[in-house]
């Protein structure tokens, strides 16, 4: 369990580009779409142009384009914050991915516990610059038990 966290179970990935983050992430939110959970990404810089630019290359259905696009991609975390409280009073499964560089990670998992701590219908998946944490990089991926990258979800044991 992450030393950081209090109430979930936490995934890490970790990213070298903007464009890597998507492609790591986009099968797996992609994925969570058609699950029907809401997915919500929390992110330190603005995604969208970088996303939009992505799913233009992806040989993916227009329907199923639309659906990621419409995941607010923006650096917007006081509209998605309220998104994520609207969600957990209705009881609705979510995915939510924290992007950004370590200190980021760290500020937004302190707001996330509190906010989240009666649900137990939310998977938080903490992504990481591997540029700025590379020092520390097996730290890091020994506080988490599962870490996604393209190919999905796996045990940190196992990776």
């Amino acid at each position: 369990m992450n030393k950081n966290q209090l109430t979930k179970e936490k995934t890490c990935a970790l990213y070298a580009s903007d464009y890597h983050f998507e492609m790591i992430s986009l099968p797996y939110i992609n994925k969570k779409i058609e699950e029907n959970k809401e997915v919500i990404v929390l992110t330190e810089n603005n995604l969208e142009e970088t996303m939009k630019k992505l799913l233009s290359n992806m040989n993916l259905k227009e329907e199923t384009k639309e659906k990621i696009f419409k995941i607010n991609w923006k650096n917007d975390d006081l509209n998605k914050f309220k998104k994520i409280k609207n969600d957990i009073e209705q009881n609705k499964k979510m995915v939510i991915f924290i992007k950004g560089k370590e200190n980021y990670i760290k500020n937004i998992n302190k707001n996330i516990e509190k906010w989240t701590a009666k649900s137990n219908q939310v998977k938080i998946i903490d992504c990481y610059d591997m540029e700025e944490i590379s020092y520390k990089l097996d730290e890091i991926i020994d506080t988490y038990k599962n870490m996604l990258n393209t190919t999905g979800e796996r045990k940190t044991d196992k990776i």
